[in-house]
């Protein structure tokens, strides 16, 4: 199996990043991996979607460590390929890191990945479909009962009569945005700066501003969906509770917060059972869904990650059951000679 990635820029991948896992251990079978950065793309007048892409070698590499540090050796050079050539393209960058220096590569990357699904390469999640998702807009097309009451705006008064309608408690955060960079925890102490805190929200655009759920005081859950279903190997979901041991009201890994293996409860498979099959209708392959209590409150179609601290904290090779996955999706490609489209073959 040929497999490339899109991230934002390899120089900048980090060893603890769910891509960096699964190329390891894709190499580690024998498949050939390559990786695109978002601005490495080309359009080619006769061969169709090129990209500059670094090759890793096929070999088996101590750690993730290890092998981040062969990707990104300086003297390593850029190969051009054919994503022609490819059976898939995963698409992995996250849209939030580059508002403020880059804003025009996302949406870029998600076009040539558009032209690329129309050839014989599975493109991951199905690029259509992920241009919807590209901020958290998305999140408001699932049912209410999964998710908190939410107002999206840029006006001080509107947020003010949110907050009002909640008893003055509420979370508000950038439309765009990830890792729980620009996320502020609202409560009638803090009030007093809510003009401030409005102002550098809603900076670079729109502010959205949630409900507070109790539930979250003790963390939340981020579970792996796949195929539009809870990831579940050897008896284990892949999910991990993330939980804060500061005054951080923050979770999310990237901002700091701490890890433990937890098998979801009722309201949390409940929550995956109902938001499968609109994941399923637009091809989101793999999935981030962070659970507080009985909502959900967010979903990672971009860059869902986790899955090497799940491995990590269970033993559980949630990355190989992945790819195994993905070479299932290369035989029925095959199999089936093209009839399939990209979004049937996302997420069947």
């Amino acid at each position: 199996m040929k497999l490339a990635f899109v991230v934002n820029d390899v120089a900048t991948e980090q060893d603890n990043y769910t891509t960096i896992r699964l190329a390891r251990r894709a190499v580690a079978r024998g498949h050939e991996v390559a990786l695109i950065g978002l601005g490495d793309f080309i359009y080619d007048w006769e061969e169709g979607i090129c990209a500059m892409a670094t090759l890793s070698k096929v070999a088996k590499f101590k750690d993730d460590t290890t092998y981040l540090a062969h990707l990104q050796d300086p003297e390593r050079e850029r190969t051009r390929i054919r994503l022609g050539d490819y059976d898939i393209l995963m698409l992995r960058s996250d849209p939030a890191e580059e508002l403020t220096s880059r804003a025009w590569a996302p949406a870029s990357s998600l076009l040539f990945a558009q032209l690329a699904s129309l050839g014989p390469t599975i493109v991951l999640n199905d690029p259509r479909h992920l241009t919807d998702a590209v901020n958290k807009t998305y999140f408001q097309g699932f049912p209410e009962s999964v998710r908190p009451q939410t107002t999206i705006t840029r006006e001080l008064d509107e947020v003010r009569r949110f907050l009002d309608a909640h008893d003055g408690r509420g979370v508000i955060k950038p439309l765009q945005g990830s890792g729980g960079q620009g996320v502020f925890m609202i409560d009638k102490k803090s009030g007093h700066n809510l003009s401030q805190i409005t102002e550098a929200v809603t900076r670079d655009g729109y502010a959205i501003v949630q409900e507070y759920l109790p539930a979250a005081k003790d963390g939340d859950l981020r579970m792996i969906t796949l195929n539009g279903r809870p990831l579940k190997v050897d008896g284990t979901y892949a999910c991990l509770r993330r939980f804060s041991e500061t005054d951080d009201h923050r979770s999310n890994i990237s901002a700091g917060g701490s890890v433990e293996m937890m098998a979801p409860d009722e309201d949390a498979l409940t929550i995956a059972e109902i938001v499968g099959p609109k994941l399923i209708d637009d091809g989101m392959y793999l999935a981030g869904l962070d659970v507080a209590g009985d909502k959900m409150m967010e979903l990672n179609v971009d860059t869902p990650g986790g899955v090497s601290f799940m491995e990590d904290l269970s033993g559980v090779d949630f990355s190989g059951a992945i790819i195994d996955d993905l070479e299932r999706k290369v035989r029925l490609q095959r199999q089936y000679g093209g009839t399939l489209t990209n979004r049937q073959l996302a997420v069947i």
